[in-house]
């Protein structure tokens, strides 16, 4: 068998060492393992899908790649179905000149018969079926089924072809288990379809296996004249190569610069030679071990008899071979020039210049022989001219180059060093610039003349300066003459006022040096200066009197400061006494009260407020648009005139729906609206809530449509990082599987779960109460959460009252008890004592009062003083600020046993009021100082880390709670698990068992994604979408702490918490692995349930869909979801006549559209 071309699989982009070794897949023979120094990489033994055709395909003559006749492309056997049968799927045991085509010829007017030619060791028998389509309208032409062998035959529409000179069609031939299609161009063919008279008839196979259309279809025409286009080169050159004449002399190759080549190529290489003015059509043939067939370049100019230019194009890091030839003759002797890497700095040294520039930098890395040149730029400022170095062709792993001086430099100038590389520019490292070095004067030693010592002074900088970067002389007048001697710097010594740069010179010219003629010269690069010596008498008086002025001034400091700091010494003694001895009693009443503290839980608490189902669906399906609540519980035909037919108005809604009920259609639309760039975050939301309540009495159909989207998201996911899949709701698909994971457990939880969840939402309620709470800023000083505690709390103790309600005679019973006893705290405002109140009324009765907070007031009777109390009145505190403290049951020394009435006002009724900046509860201002002298002054300094033991104490109040609450979540009744969390998550074990994932971890993540963070996480931070109760900022910030520590029962990282860990997470820090391993084991058992049938899933989605008829008005979510088609309509009716079996769906919705217009033109919508 002949050798095949060579093929790269994959080519590592970095210089490194390969291990010659390669490791076939133990599990997969069509992958091998290549190990490098810095990886090991599993790569596919070939790349067939490059084949278009049979022929090529088995022309290649790779032993892993063969045609799949079902599919219709070159694949590996593994990728092939039914690829046993050696019909399907054939390799290179069969010739490639007998693969399976299709030929066709007419027979008798308007009769075609199409031939499958193939291996006869292939043929099948069976039924045959062919179809005759026009390409540019796609209409089928004829279509007959047959069982012949290997062909089949039908009768043509003439209409549609008879006025045509040269129509294409397409010809479809299908067996049991392959098809085929091959285009062919009629011309002349009309005569022979209407009367049978066949010659001049010409069938012309236009392409195997990429069609092509007529030219008004609006597609490229390139590919149907490639044979002519072919032809008509191979014409060219054999018409080129017979005029040539014969050469006088052979042209010879000598040279090539350079030799060494990026992978970008290069745009000019200089050929070194002989007799190349005499030759025409010179050619440069370029060979590699990369590719079979050699690369013929053109020479683009010939300067001389002995020199010529061409171009590289890019190649693949390699040794190529290059030959010249001209006049179609032989190739010279070849020369190999080298493709490598593009080239990389590792370090450069040093990295700090002076503004002039002209130091020499030094660049390490690698392959700088095959850089043009070296830029240095800035890319903060674009008006700044980039500077170009020479390159170094002769090294490849060091490049010495100079800098270019920049203009009004400043300390910490930036600049970017690159490598250009014809016309790309890679980056290298950073350049700074900084000032130019500043010598400040000189000393010159001529004691020991000829042999002079010169000192240069100079001020500290950065710029690191070596000896042999400075150039120092001095010249003098000697007589009429200019002499000029050059140092040799010995040294320099750095100070921390100065560096001392130290020169020695001998001078052959002997005689005195005037030294008022002296003038030193210093050159660094492109920088000069010439140093002037400085008097140094000066500043001599200065610096004499400022010592002495200094001593005066400290002296006089340092009596004023140890007399103030004896008096500060003294009062912080005695606050550090004090505030020791409140932070030591502070801590043994913390640690008092988690020991002892009750367990107060309240176990009954009548009956469970849950919302309706209607309710708990629109909460859940739009937790942010609470405006829908309204628009989808309305009857949409009641406001329908009298003279119109509900049956007419809802045609176009009933089409939607018919239309949405197109699987095929559905999935391209939502994909569509997907890849739109304005369709946003909450665009997708709202589009997949508004499809739930279109579907909900078509579960089955909306759960299929979740399977091909989530299947979808699964080949993105699978791309890039598989355990991100479901994570964020960034997709249709996700808010769709919250919305349908709402709908079938609404069930489970209102069994189950809502008992024990209430039961939580209760406990943390009369936790929170328990302490104070600040109305202002809710913060409380019991809580879960460190941002809501408040530890600025002032001592606080418990009060009862004895309350009594006043009859309301239109609403009197003769049950109700209206005597009460309430405990509240000293330090509640009258807001606050009222809720309490009204909620021990709730828990003595089981009922509300009949009147509303606001509608009802409280009255302080004390023998015959009755008075009215509120939050705010004349008695108010008004600090200094002009902030109003509130009035609390301590304000107006109400104590155990007081009587306090409720009772209607009289007056407006007004809501709650919204306390602004300009009033405080419990958390004063900065200065609190009060106006009047009742008030003691400022608040006393507190720690907040001594409170964080609430934090403990709260949570083991309610940890028996929240235990109930998490054993009910993954807890199985009866031995079963909820039919919704069964069939889905079988349906990602059989996802993930498809796509070979064999990580257990992005399994149980996924199951993680889809029901503890898209569900149950939603309803735990959410109570008010299961039960009839307001959510108040504080019960949120601690329902945050549970669900994250429910979060993180899910999760298969390891938490490493340190001391420095937020509280919230060192919160539950102990139970997590207990919660851990009882996920694991909720997951194993739900696995190793018996799979439900698909006629049990089926029953289950039918019986829920039954339940919820008639609950939403699904025409206006209809009307909601044509708002999105008729914005995108385009964009969608585009995608549409690309799919082919779209067409009735295309036209339903051109017909819809056009119903909605009218609909808009009649305004009664």
């Amino acid at each position: 068998m002949e050798a095949n071309c060579p093929e790269i699989l994959y080519e590592i982009e970095e210089e490194t060492s390969v291990f010659p070794r390669l490791v076939l897949d133990p599990e997969d023979s069509s992958y091998i393992y290549l190990s490098s120094a810095n990886e090991v990489r599993r790569i596919q033994v070939a790349n067939c899908n490059k084949h278009g055709s049979c022929k090529e395909c088995l022309s290649a003559k790779d032993p892993h790649c063969g045609w799949c006749h079902l599919s219709k492309r070159c694949t590996l056997k593994r990728n092939c179905s039914h690829s046993n049968n050696s019909r399907d799927w054939v390799n290179i045991s069969h010739e490639a000149g007998k693969c399976l085509t299709i030929q066709i010829s007419f027979i008798s007017r308007n009769e075609i018969v199409v031939t499958a030619v193939e291996n006869v060791s292939v043929v099948s028998k069976g039924r045959y079926i062919c179809i005759v389509k026009g390409i540019k309208t796609n209409q089928v032409l004829c279509k007959m089924e047959e069982q012949q062998i290997m062909n089949c035959s039908c009768t043509l529409n003439n209409a549609a072809l008879i006025n045509r000179d040269s129509p294409a069609v397409e010809v479809t031939l299908i067996s049991d288990s392959w098809n085929l299609s091959e285009t062919f161009e009629l011309k002349n063919c009309s005569r022979c379809i209407s009367t049978g008279d066949c010659t001049l008839c010409e069938i012309k196979h236009l392409s195997l296996f990429a069609p092509c259309k007529p030219d008004d279809s609006g597609q490229d025409q390139d590919d149907c004249n490639l044979i002519d286009k072919q032809r008509n080169v191979s014409a060219t050159t054999a018409s080129i190569t017979k005029a040539t004449t014969q050469m006088s002399k052979p042209i010879r190759l000598i040279s090539i610069e350079p030799l060494w080549i990026s992978v970008l190529g290069k745009r000019e290489v200089t050929v070194k030679g002989e007799n190349f003015t005499e030759a025409s059509d010179i050619t440069v043939v370029l060979t590699g071990t990369s590719s079979c067939k050699p690369d013929n370049i053109q020479v683009s100019k010939v300067f001389n008899d002995t020199h010529v230019i061409f171009s590289l194009p890019p190649r693949r890091k390699e040794a190529k071979s290059i030959c010249i030839k001209a006049n179609g003759g032989t190739c010279s002797s070849p020369i190999t020039v080298y493709y490598v890497s593009q080239p990389s700095c590792t370090k450069m040294e040093p990295n700090i210049t002076w503004a002039s520039g002209g130091r020499n930098i030094t660049l390490f890395g690698r392959n700088f022989n095959v850089t043009d040149r070296i830029i240095i730029s800035n890319d903060q400022t674009p008006d700044f001219n980039a500077s170009e170095c020479p390159a170094c062709p002769g090294s490849t792993s060091l490049c010495i180059f100079r800098t270019p001086g920049v203009s009004q430099a400043t300390e910490n100038k930036i600049l970017n060093v690159s490598l250009k590389v014809e016309n790309v520019f890679l980056p290298c490292t950073k350049l700074q610039y900084h000032p130019d070095p500043i010598f400040i004067e000189y000393h010159l030693n001529t004691e020991m003349d000829p042999n002079l010592e010169l000192k240069l002074y100079k001020k500290n900088d950065i710029l690191d300066i070596s000896e042999n970067e400075i150039e120092v002389s001095l010249s003098y007048k000697n007589g009429t003459d200019s002499e000029t001697i050059v140092f040799n710097v010995q040294n320099i010594t750095k100070t921390p006022a100065r560096s001392t740069i130290l020169c020695k010179a001998k001078r052959e010219i002997l005689g005195k040096i005037e030294l008022s003629t002296v003038k030193v010269h210093v050159t660094l690069g492109k920088f000069k200066q010439e140093v002037v010596k400085e008097s140094s008498h000066k500043y001599l008086y200065v610096l004499i009197l400022i010592p002495i002025l200094l001593v005066g001034v400290i002296v006089v400091a340092t009596i004023v400061t140890r007399h103030k700091s004896k008096q500060l010494n003294r009062k912080l003694s005695q606050q550090i006494e004090l505030l020791e001895s409140e932070i030591r009693k502070k801590i043994r009443d913390g640690f008092a009260e988690l020991q002892m503290d009750q367990l107060d839980v309240v176990d009954s608490f009548g009956t469970v407020p849950f919302l309706d189902y209607k309710h708990f669906a629109l909460r859940t399906f739009f937790p942010e648009s609470g405006g829908f609540a309204s628009i989808f519980t309305e009857d949409i035909h009641t406001n329908v005139p009298p003279n119109r037919d509900p049956r007419q108005k809802s045609e176009s809604l009933d089409m939607l729906h018919a239309l949405i009920c197109n699987k095929t259609f559905l999935v391209i639309l939502i994909h569509t609206l997907e890849k739109q760039k304005n369709f946003s975050v909450k665009d997708r939301c709202l589009f997949a809530s508004f499809l739930t309540i279109a579907l909900q009495t078509k579960l089955v159909y909306l759960t299929h449509i979740l399977e091909v989207l989530t299947r979808d998201l699964m080949e993105q996911s699978s791309n890039t990082q598989p355990k991100l899949m479901l994570r964020r709701t960034e997709s249709v698909v996700e808010k769709l599987l919250t919305n349908w994971m709402s709908v079938c457990l609404s069930g489970f939880l209102r069994e189950t779960v809502g008992e024990p969840f209430y039961k939580l939402v209760t406990a943390l309620n009369q936790r929170i109460n328990k302490g104070p709470v600040d109305v202002i800023t809710c913060k409380a000083l019991y809580t879960l959460n460190e941002d809501w505690l408040l530890w600025q709390v002032t001592e606080f103790k418990p009060v009862a009252l004895n309350v009594f309600f006043e009859k309301i005679p239109e609403n009197e019973s003769a049950d109700t008890c209206l005597n009460i006893q309430v405990n509240v705290l000293d330090c509640d405002t009258i807001g606050q004592a009222k809720e309490k109140i009204f909620q021990a009324f709730l828990n003595k009765n089981g009922s509300l009062y009949d009147l509303q907070l606001n509608e009802a007031g409280l009255e302080l009777q004390s023998g015959s003083q009755h008075k009215e109390l509120l939050d705010i009145d004349v008695s108010s505190v008004i600090l200094e600020d002009g902030i109003t403290k509130l009035n609390t049951i301590g304000h107006y020394e109400i104590s155990d046993g007081t009587t306090i009435k409720v009772f209607k006002k009289k007056t407006n009724f007004t809501s709650d009021v919204e306390y602004s900046n300009e009033h405080c509860h419990l958390i004063l201002p900065d200065s609190e100082d009060p106006q009047g002298a009742t008030h003691k002054g400022k608040q006393k300094f507190e720690v907040k880390e001594m409170y964080l033991t609430k934090l403990l104490s709260t949570k083991v109040a309610i940890h028996f709670v929240v235990e109930n609450l998490f054993k009910s979540i993954w807890s199985l009744p009866n031995n079963k698990a909820p039919f919704a969390i069964k069939y889905f998550f079988d349906f990602l074990d059989v996802q993930a068992e498809s796509k070979k994932i064999t990580d257990p971890d992005v399994v149980h993540i996924w199951k993680t994604n889809s029901l503890p963070l898209r569900f149950w996480v939603n309803i735990l931070k959410n109570p008010q979408f299961v039960f009839d109760i307001k959510k108040t900022p504080h019960i949120d910030g601690c329902l945050s702490v549970i669900a994250q520590a429910f979060m993180d029962a899910f999760s298969v990282t390891e938490q490493q918490l340190g001391k420095e860990a937020p509280t919230n997470k060192l919160l539950y820090a102990k139970d997590i692995p207990l919660y851990k391993e009882e996920v694991k084991a909720y997951y194993k058992a739900i696995r190793d349930l018996p799979p439900l049938s698909s006629s049990e899933v089926e029953e289950f989605l039918t019986q829920e869909s039954k339940k919820h008829e008639n609950e939403f008005n699904e025409e206006m979510a209809l009307t909601e979801i044509y708002k999105y088609i008729a914005k995108y309509y385009d964009e969608i009716l585009s995608k549409l006549e690309r799919e082919r079996g779209l067409e009735d769906a295309r036209k339903d919705l051109l017909h819809i559209k056009a119903l909605f217009d009218e609909k808009k033109k009649c305004k009664w919508m």
